[in-house]
């Protein structure tokens, strides 16, 4: 259940993105809009950690900024992946990319805040 729950933010903070940030789109309904949360949520689980480990210099030398420029990065590599399985979500270039993924942190932190950590 929790999984579905993420899986429902980060949709919901995506479609925010797209709405928000010019140079972000989406062409599709919910179910599509899941599936693109879906792959987005996968790059940052296998991706990620390993971008991370290859990037860490930097992340010392920017103290921890560089984490922006990695989720810019998830953002945009999350496009043609998607466009890959069928899903209209496009990134047009870094600038997109880097408010895009702001407002993907922003919004995914402020809907989970909702959600109580534990069903009881």
């Amino acid at each position: 259940m929790r999984f579905l729950i993420r899986l429902i933010i980060t949709a919901a903070a995506l479609w925010v993105a797209t709405r928000v940030i010019i140079g972000i789109s989406y062409e599709g309904g919910w179910l599509g809009l899941l599936g693109v949360a879906l792959v987005f949520g996968v790059l940052n689980a296998i991706v990620r950690p390993v971008l991370k480990f290859f990037t860490f210099p930097l992340f010392l030398i920017t103290l921890g900024l560089f984490t922006f420029v990695l989720n810019a990065f998830m953002l945009w590599l999350a496009s043609p992946v998607a466009a890959a399985f069928g899903l209209r979500f496009q990134v047009r270039g870094f600038a997109a990319a880097f408010w895009g993924a702001l407002v993907v942190s922003v919004v995914s932190f402020l809907l989970s805040m909702l959600i109580p950590d534990r069903e009881e």
